[in-house]
């Protein structure tokens, strides 16, 4: 049997966030331009840090409203999948649960909060994205693909 005194633990912080993939019928997504570091001045997806309290599903409910001022419920939410690959955040390890929104064509945005600007952007014609949120689009476009395609 093992000595257990001689057995040591790790732990690491881990942060816990929820982003959203919004997209219109008409093929656009919509980003944020980051208002501060890592990566300000690049394009992301809305999102940001679970609240104590709060569920992943919320959270990105929450955070797509402060960002961009788009409402939808968390029932509205559909959740496309958990990232949590080591150093995909330069600030420490942090875990996101990715969620997918269809709204309407022409939906308005206005950048609020942790964004310096918003707008929505055609799926054929995306900017270089911040973190592995290319990684997260093209999964939710694996997934959910009927609500990925450009119709132009």
């Amino acid at each position: 049997m093992p000595d257990p005194s001689s057995e040591t633990e790790t732990f690491e912080t881990i942060r816990y966030t929820a982003d959203v993939v919004a997209v219109t019928p008409d093929g656009r997504v919509l980003l944020i331009e980051r208002a501060h570091e890592p990566y300000r001045g690049s394009w992301a997806l809305p999102g940001g840090h679970v609240d104590p309290g709060e569920t992943a599903v919320e959270a990105a409910a929450r955070e797509l409203a402060e960002e961009t001022r788009v409402r939808v419920g968390p029932e509205d939410l559909r959740q496309i999948g958990v990232w949590d690959r080591p150093g995909r955040d330069p600030r420490g390890r942090y875990v996101t649960v990715a969620y997918l929104a269809v709204v309407p064509a022409g939906t308005t945005v206005l950048a609020g909060d942790d964004a310096r600007a918003a707008r929505w952007w055609p799926l054929e014609a995306l900017p270089l994205l911040a973190f592995d949120h290319a990684d997260i689009l093209r999964s939710a476009a694996v997934r959910h693909g009927g609500h990925l395609r450009p119709t132009a």
